[in-house]
């Protein structure tokens, strides 16, 4: 297969990947956390922990490599505008996700205590969730955004 296209194809995958396991494991989160069941939450907060450090952790890191040799490979300036948009927005997406993941692990391991003691979830997990929730909008947005300018690459200024 021709190189290019191999480059632009794990891409493509990385980037579904981050995008769909984000969506897929928020999805899973909120529906688990909306039971208020401490056993549910911690097993499925569990999951989540796992699906981020197995597809959001390298596609992640897959991302910029593999952006950064296509516009290598293209022959596009690295301070074109557009590009430079898409760098400040990976980097909101990456500053959102980095401290959700910390939080799925606090609310993972409130949950397993509150179960094994059959106690209710406790508010601090509660604040947390809502914490990850806000912190997951700024982040989808930033990467939808960063797919609208992989598509269209407008010229900005």
């Amino acid at each position: 297969m021709d190189p290019y296209l191999t480059l632009k194809w794990l891409h493509i995958l990385s980037s579904t990947v981050l995008f769909g396991t984000g969506i897929g494991t928020a999805f899973q989160m909120v529906m688990a956390m909306r039971t208020g069941n401490a056993q549910s939450i911690a097993h499925t907060a569990h999951h989540v922990v796992i699906a981020d450090w197995i597809f959001t952790t390298p596609a992640g890191i897959a991302q910029p490599l593999t952006g950064l040799l296509l516009i290598h490979t293209l022959g596009y300036d690295l301070t074109e505008p557009w590009l430079l948009v898409t760098y400040a927005l990976y980097a909101l997406a990456f500053a959102c996700w980095a401290p959700v993941v910390h939080l799925q692990i606090r609310i993972r391991t409130l949950a397993r205590t509150a179960a094994a003691s059959g106690t209710a979830l406790p508010a601090e997990a509660l604040r947390a969730y809502r914490i990850w929730f806000a912190l997951g909008w700024p982040a989808f947005a930033a990467l939808t955004g960063i797919f609208w300018l992989m598509v269209a690459r407008p010229q900005l200024w």
